[in-house]
């Protein structure tokens, strides 16, 4: 819709004042105009806008004017409280009367010219045949009335939201209470004569738009208005309203009042508006005192496809024709339609902020059926619109886009110039093509699914209109300058040329044949033979066989023209086989298929190229040639239902005792209320087959509900649940489940197998306990990752243990929960992963630098380790030489958690301007790495450091024997930078220092009383070979000395006479064994006489010279003297063997691990595990519970034999 001003006029007053116009009404003929201006009348010429005469008689403002329905009086009230009935023909006063208030509203009787006069306070009626107008009193102030079409009843809105509808007599047959709805401001009747009852349509100033019967009771949908509506005015036909009002604006609207558009923007609110009877005018009234006229122009908007023809009426309904067989059928859109376009069995329908896509169905009474397959919901603005099978194309100036029906964007194309034309040519469906013809004269051929354009044609003036012939080989184009182009599309050539065109179209049938239209002509061409004229008025838009399809204005015509001549040109020039395809049309093929004259059919649709009714002929002659003929009958209802008269061949397939036949065309069809008609419901075949049928349409057709209550009447209770599961119908699944028996477990399964993909983990385990299928509980937890559930039914069963852990260690793993995997992993049975698991957990410590954590990484493994060597040596047939290995593993792993966990302290001590460890403690720790570390540096550590530690430490404690040696080591590796000047400042300054280290620095063996060098690249004595023990935190040495007891004295025997203190008397001193953080820790109060102690006299006694270790063996005597808090076992367990410990000096107080065995000063002992809690290698827990031990310490005699029993187990 365009709106075009026609004519505007300014009114002012005598002063030059602008003066309001509140009320227009157009002569019935449409060719005058009045206006209250003022205190005047003024009448226009519409045609021009002049001024005919300006009426003077009221001495104030004009607020109201009408015109009655034959043209010969019209009336005006004003603000003077007068009424002046005024000559239309001579423009002269006939008659004035009064009322008591001002006149609000005027309304002439359609039928015998009775005025209604409405003021403030009263109303009254006036015609030619009264002398006075008697007066009825309302209640409230009338702001507007209107008569019926059929003048017997006139409406009253008044200022309180009421309508009053009253009878000639002024009696009031209806009151219609609107109460609180605001002043109604203006009301008026649908004109049209071709409804069959009367609609008021009534606005407010509450900004609404409602509509009432005559009985009062509201219709349709009240619409809200964003300002204040002043005026209302139907369009003669009824089909269009106007409304103007605050925002300055007079609107179009529909008669149901949809918006549509504004028809003019004003500077001041529109007071007043007027349609002119039977055309497309409207007349607008403004505050500030313009008067416009503007003319509508209603666009065509319309599609065409083969005999489909789609067309906009009433600007919000989509009216499809089928042009072949006479019918049409509409699509309400309830908004304005803005573009249309059609394709085969779809429709595409643009509104103002969608875009919706239908698919149409025939049906047997030739009406079509739609079906609303997709909303695009997206403001698109395009000037040109198709639709493919799958795809939108929209056209923006340069551009085309494709849009898939689920609103994606899929592909675009930009062009060079503006395109003025858009037509599809056909294809496989998503790939189909189109032309597109440019303002600079070129032709573009697109595919869908191709992002390059092809350039078919290049001319050098602007497309109008373009069309391709049925064999694809010709492509005829209409330029700007109306003249039709026929080109060869294999060579480019042009063909030929006509004048005087405007469109063009090829004959559908005939790849020979177009016809064109121009200057109230029809042109129809065959080949290269002389034109054939006719007249026709409009412009052709489709050419098939011997019908052409011409759009009129705002209609389209079939015209069927003949092709005697077309033929008659043919056979002068002697081409008969051109003649005979004029001739041949497809009425020859259908006739002779119905006649079962098989192989005429056959030739003809050969000639004309139906594939489709060559397939179905083939089918049938095979069934012949095999034997396999059907019934005549048979034969007709197939024909029939090819040719889309489903009725006639439903008959046939019943008579020819083929009920299912017509059962399942009807299925195809969807039409399953009459394909019901024909199911045999003894048969119980056919009656499942039409309920899947009828449910996989239901659920195609978005309704599952029917779908499942089909399937499960069909009896396919699998199929029912699967379409429960795919719309998430959770509450049907479980009621389904509940009402199913436990025996019918595949049912069930199925059920679980939906509600588990629903995440419904609840309800599913339900459904499983009803099976009493514990397994597939257990993986449905598991696959739910609901662990404790899993862990809790497992451990309620006592068993799928295994089961579980597997899974929960994955689940463990990819959550970076690597401690708890690993432990997981063992418990699973899945010794090489949880192997696997800690090597990379250590690697990625000493890779992160947490050497701490690689320490106790190694220490894990070496504990793994010695499980997996407890485990295997109780095994039939272990081999021995095996077992060796295993231990050398086993102490490499452990060997490399005290080389970490020393070289933690040194890391920190280089990096961290602070650290826990003492000076002393460092400088141990130096100088067992020194000793421990080969030649292969473990990876991670830098032997750098170690010595730059070691030389520092060295030089501030006084050994600078061994801050020296450790310089020099230094200067033969590779210094960092940053190292280089402090490393060489320490070399001079080492140099004015004694080579020698002090005496209280050196490492003392406590089994032969000798001290030791420092970095003597031993971790054992280098006088009796007794291998230091060190504590694992300082890794200072501890006054420790290993012993064994005699070959016949079992480790039970040798326990029980450590124990046993009888013995001892009062000659021992006061020490006593307490229980300290989870470890036994013993403390001595004095010291006794060593001489009577038979082990310290036999480490008196000991020669060196040897170049290998002995260990220190004892005999009854001797264990049965020991004092049992003096003595540390380690009980590895079988295959190792226990170890024995004794400290020889009771000043400095050790504590053992009773986790992982490890010795610590007590002082570091307490001190870390006051901190942490834990033991600093192993990092078993600590907290004793004081309760559990009180029995083992009393049964001992509050003496605790150390290390005896673990505290805690390996974390």
């Amino acid at each position: 819709m365009r709106s075009m001003p026609v004519w505007v006029d300014t009114v002012h007053n005598q002063q030059g004042e602008r003066q309001s116009i509140y009320s227009l009404a157009f002569r019935p003929d449409g060719t005058q105009l009045i206006a209250g201006a003022g205190a005047r009348v003024l009448v226009y010429e519409v045609a021009d806008g002049q001024v005919i005469a300006s009426l003077k008689g009221h001495k104030d403002v004009v607020y109201c004017v009408a015109f009655s329905n034959d043209g010969t009086l019209f009336a005006s009230g004003a603000a003077d409280k007068t009424v002046i009935v005024w000559d239309g023909r001579t423009l002269s006063g006939q008659l004035k009367y009064s009322h008591n208030d001002t006149i609000q509203a005027l309304a002439f009787n359609p039928l015998n010219n009775i005025l209604a006069s409405c003021s403030s306070s009263d109303f009254g009626f006036w015609s030619k045949d009264i002398t006075t107008v008697e007066k009825t009193r309302v209640s409230s102030r009338i702001c507007a009335a209107s008569w019926t079409n059929d003048g017997q009843y006139i409406a009253l809105g008044h200022f309180n939201g009421n309508v009053s509808i009253r009878n000639q007599r002024g009696e009031e047959k209806v009151l219609i209470d609107r109460q609180g709805r605001g002043p109604v401001w203006s009301l008026q009747w649908n004109p049209s004569k071709n409804e069959k009852t009367d609609t008021l349509a009534v606005c407010d100033c509450n900004q609404r738009l409602s509509f009432y019967l005559l009985s009062g009771r509201q219709i349709g949908k009240e619409r809200v208005l964003d300002y204040d509506p002043c005026s209302l005015s139907y369009f003669s036909d009824g089909n269009y309203l106007v409304m103007g009002g605050s925002n300055r604006k007079a609107g179009l609207y529909t008669r149901d009042g949809i918006h549509l558009g504004d028809i003019c923007e004003q500077e001041g609110w529109v007071w007043s508006c007027a349609a002119r009877p039977g055309q497309n005018y409207v007349a607008v009234g403004c505050q500030d005192g313009t008067i416009a006229l503007h003319h509508l122009v209603f666009s065509t908007v319309h599609g065409l496809y083969r005999e489909r023809y789609a067309f906009r009426r009433n600007m919000t309904n989509v009216v499809v024709q089928d042009l072949s067989a006479g019918t049409e059928s509409r699509v309400p859109c309830r908004e304005l339609v803005k573009k249309i376009a059609i394709f085969k069995n779809r429709l595409a329908v643009q509104l103002p902020k969608q875009i919706n896509v239908y698919e149409m169905e025939a049906m047997d009474s030739g009406k079509l059926k739609f079906r609303l397959m997709c909303k695009l919901r997206r403001n698109f603005e395009c000037n040109l619109l198709v639709v493919c099978s799958k795809h939108i194309i929209l056209c923006q100036e340069r551009r085309l886009q494709s849009w898939t029906f689920d609103n994606q964007k899929e592909r675009e194309w930009s062009t060079d110039s503006m395109i003025r034309y858009i037509k599809v040519i056909g294809g496989p469906d998503g790939r189909e093509g189109l032309l597109v013809g440019q303002k600079n004269g070129t032709i573009l051929q697109i595919f869908v699914d191709n992002p390059f354009p092809i350039e078919l044609i290049k001319q050098a003036t602007p497309v109008r209109c373009l069309d391709l012939s049925s064999q694809r080989t010709k492509l005829a184009v209409v330029n700007d300058h109306g003249t039709c182009l026929v080109y060869d599309l294999a060579t480019k050539d042009l063909l030929y040329q006509e004048p005087h065109a405007n469109s063009v179209a090829w004959n559908t049938q005939n790849e020979d044949m177009l016809c064109y239209s121009g200057n109230g002509m029809l042109h129809i061409k065959a080949a290269n033979f002389p034109l054939h004229v006719q007249k026709l008025q409009g412009f052709v838009v489709g050419f098939s066989g011997s019908r052409i399809y011409c759009l009129h204005v705002h209609s389209m015509k079939p015209v069927d023209v003949p092709q005697s001549h077309s033929m008659h040109q043919y056979l002068k020039k002697g081409e008969y086989d051109g003649a005979y395809r004029v001739a041949l049309t497809r009425s020859v093929p259908m006739e002779a298929l119905e006649g079962l004259n098989f192989e005429v059919a056959k030739q003809s649709f050969i000639r004309v190229r139906d594939i489709r009714y060559l397939d179905l002929i083939h089918r049938i002659q095979e069934r012949e040639r095999m034997g396999m003929g059907d019934d005549p009958d048979v034969y007709r209802a197939q024909i029939y239902a090819y040719q889309g008269r489903f009725e006639e061949a439903a008959k046939l397939y019943a008579r020819a005792g083929q009920p299912r036949l017509a059962m399942e065309m009807y299925c195809d069809l969807r039409q399953f209320d009459r394909a019901k008609k024909y199911v045999d419901s003894s048969n119980a075949e056919d009656v499942q087959a039409f309920m899947k049928k009828q449910a996989e349409w239901s659920k195609t057709a978005n309704d599952p509900l029917l779908a499942i209550d089909i399937l499960n009447a069909a009896g396919e209770e699998i199929a029912s649940i699967n379409m429960m599961g795919e719309n998430g119908m959770v509450q049907k699944l479980i009621d389904k489940a509940r009402a199913t028996n436990s025996a019918e477990t595949e049912v069930l399964n199925r059920i679980v197998y939906w509600l588990q993909k629903l995440d419904q983990i609840s309800l599913a385990a339900e459904v499983c306990e009803k099976m009493n299928d514990n397994r597939k509980l257990v993986e449905l937890y598991v696959s739910a990752k609901r662990w404790e559930d899993a862990f809790a039914l497992a451990n309620r069963l006592n068993e799928f243990q295994e089961d579980i852990y597997h899974p929960y260690a994955d689940w463990l793993a990819e959550n970076d929960r690597f401690d708890e995997a690993q432990e997981a992993y063992r418990l699973a049975g899945l010794e090489d992963k949880a192997v696997q698991v800690l090597e990379v957990l250590a690697h990625n410590a000493v890779i992160e630098r947490r050497f701490n954590d690689a320490g106790f990484y190694f220490w894990k493994l070496a504990d793994y380790k010695l499980k997996a060597i407890k485990s295997a040596a109780g095994d039939e047939g272990f081999d021995l030489a095996n077992q060796d290995e295993e231990i050398k593993t086993y102490e490499t792993f452990e060997h490399r958690a005290d080389l970490y966990q020393a070289y933690h302290a040194i890391s920190r001590y280089i990096e961290e301007p602070f650290t826990s460890h003492s000076t002393d403690n460092l400088l141990s720790i130096c100088n067992f790495l020194l000793n421990a570390i080969s030649s292969e540096v473990p990876f991670g550590m830098s032997k750098f450091n170690v010595l730059f530690a070691t030389a520092k430490l060295g030089r501030q404690l006084g050994a600078f024997k061994l801050a020296r040696n450790a310089i020099e080591k230094m200067r033969t590796l590779r210094v960092p930078a940053t190292f280089r000047e402090h490393v060489n400042v320490q070399a001079v300054a080492i140099r004015c220092k004694p080579f020698e280290d002090g005496e209280d620095l050196q490492p003392v063996c406590y089994r032969c009383s000798l001290p030791n060098n420092l970095w003597a690249g031993s971790l054992s004595c280098s006088n009796c070979v007794h291998p230091f023990v060190l504590s694992k935190y300082s890794f200072d040495v501890l006054p420790l000395v290993e012993f064994s007891p005699d070959v016949d004295i079992s480790d039970a025997e040798a326990l029980q006479l450590i124990q046993d203190d009888s013995t001892l008397g009062s000659k021992r001193g006061s020490g006593s064994t307490v229980t300290s953080g989870g470890a036994q820790v013993m403390s001595m109060d004095d010291d006794e006489d060593e001489e009577e102690d038979p082990f310290v006299q036999s480490l008196a006694r000991f020669e060196s010279g040897s170049s290998s270790y002995e260990i220190v063996r004892v005999d009854r005597e001797m264990l049965k003297k020991m004092p049992s808090n003096e003595v540390f076992v380690q009980r590895w367990g079988a295959p190792l063997q226990h170890r024995y410990y004794r400290n020889v000096l009771a000043d400095i107080e050790v504590t053992m691990c009773s986790s992982c065995f490890n010795f610590f000063g007590t002082d570091e002992w307490e001190r870390v595990t006051l901190e942490s809690g834990k033991c600093p290698l192993c990092r078993a827990s600590t907290d004793v519970d004081e309760e559990s031990e009180a029995p083992a310490a009393a049964a001992s005699g509050s003496k605790v034999l150390l290390g005896s029993q673990p505290a805690s187990s390996s974390a």
